[in-house]
């Protein structure tokens, strides 16, 4: 119970500072970044159902708010103003993210008539197709949290919005494929090529979202992206050596298991996949080249998307009714003492003093705090601890 109240303490003082830091509270100019946001709302619903404390719902509906009037509009220093998707205000109001959101990024993003460069392209702005699912699933956790319909009505018309900018068909394949990053207005691409788990995270997100609507919400609206986003998945290959990576894939996982034993039974074959190329990646890892290293030469956000994904392995093991036991999945849960040794390295003060720490400040406190309360990431109910 005492290292259960240390974790809350410390997700408490990151999130809480995270809020003030970037104007959620306080009355600063608001800071938003996708990425990072979806990760905060799903910790500020996992720190109100551990805390009982209504301000931290309060603070998770305010950063929904706030991305939907930031990233779902045009940028500031843009000669295009209002809602990305056009249309009235009050269109924009009712349908925030029709139009799809933006990163966040610093720079404006690439005009058509400018040659790319590649190291510059990491800090304009545009739309990432990874980070739109992520907030899929924040989305939907308000929802489940609520109870309200709304949010998983945005959550479909951003899905809808997603797939119909960055899925296009590849003549050379003779099949669709997936754009890694789009324009604001999702009418060019900025980087053309693929990302290695999107169809795989799009695919898990689009039938979360078709399992929780009803008839009157849009049940099978998602049915033709859904099979497209298949097609992308049959026979394909998600084993990474980047912890990240790793850690994604094994969240995919947990929510894939989660859809087998509830909604879909059909999916186990997939899931076997990418159980064994989660086993496969956590192999090529190398954690004495990366953990063994100090913290300036680390990237603590990578190294806690790798403590969050093996968090959901050890509860895609605890769930019941998983069909068969699987020699892959305990060959993952067996590494769950790396999750652990990445969590304290960087729940440290020491180690959090650093260079590398200071410059991702923002997104390496979000998800240390995930990483002390994965729960509402993963849509489980967390039990309450007393503060």
């Amino acid at each position: 119970m005492r290292e259960e109240q240390t974790r809350l303490h410390l997700a408490r003082e990151l999130m809480d500072v995270f809020a003030q830091r970037t104007g959620l509270t306080g009355g600063g100019s608001p800071r938003r970044y996708l990425w990072t946001d979806a990760f905060a709302v799903c910790n500020f619903l996992g720190l109100y159902r551990s805390t009982g404390e209504g301000g931290y719902l309060e603070l998770a509906l305010r950063l929904v708010d706030q991305v939907h009037h930031t990233l779902g509009r045009h940028r500031q220093d843009d000669p295009r103003k209002g809602w990305i998707a056009g249309g009235s205000d009050a269109e924009g109001e009712r349908h925030p993210t029709r139009g799809g959101l933006r990163i966040g990024k610093e720079h404006p993003e690439r005009r058509a008539d400018q040659r790319i460069d590649p190291q510059l392209e990491w800090d304009r702005d545009g739309q990432y197709y990874h980070y739109l699912t992520k907030w899929m699933v924040a989305l939907e956790r308000v929802g489940d949290e609520l109870r309200d319909s709304v949010f998983h009505r945005w959550a479909a018309e951003l899905a809808l919005a997603a797939h119909r900018g960055f899925c296009h068909f590849d003549p050379s394949l003779g099949r669709p494929r997936l754009v890694w990053k789009m324009s604001i207005a999702l009418d060019r691409a900025l980087v053309p090529s693929m990302g290695h788990h999107d169809p795989l995270d799009g695919l898990i997100t689009y039938l979360e979202i078709e399992a929780r609507a009803s008839d009157a919400e849009g049940a099978h609206l998602l049915d033709r992206e859904i099979a497209e986003l298949e097609v992308l998945c049959t026979g394909a290959r998600w084993d990474t050596d980047d912890a990240l990576g790793i850690g994604g894939l094994l969240t995919d996982a947990y929510r894939l298991g989660r859809l087998v034993v509830t909604e879909a039974p059909s999916r186990v074959g997939l899931l076997r996949q990418v159980l064994a190329d989660g086993r496969a990646s956590l192999a090529a890892f190398a954690p004495a080249r990366t953990l063994d290293a100090p913290a300036e030469r680390r990237l603590a956000f990578r190294e806690l998307g790798l403590a969050i994904g093996l968090a959901a392995a050890r509860r895609l093991a605890e769930m019941p009714h998983l069909p068969e036991p699987s020699d892959d999945l305990a060959a993952i849960t067996a590494q769950a003492p790396l999750g652990t040794r990445i969590e304290r390295f960087w729940s440290d003060p020491a180690n959090r003093a650093g260079r590398t720490w200071r410059e991702h400040v923002d997104i390496n406190s979000v998800m240390l705090a995930t990483s002390l309360l994965p729960d509402e990431l993963l849509g489980l109910p967390r039990r309450s601890v007393a503060p």
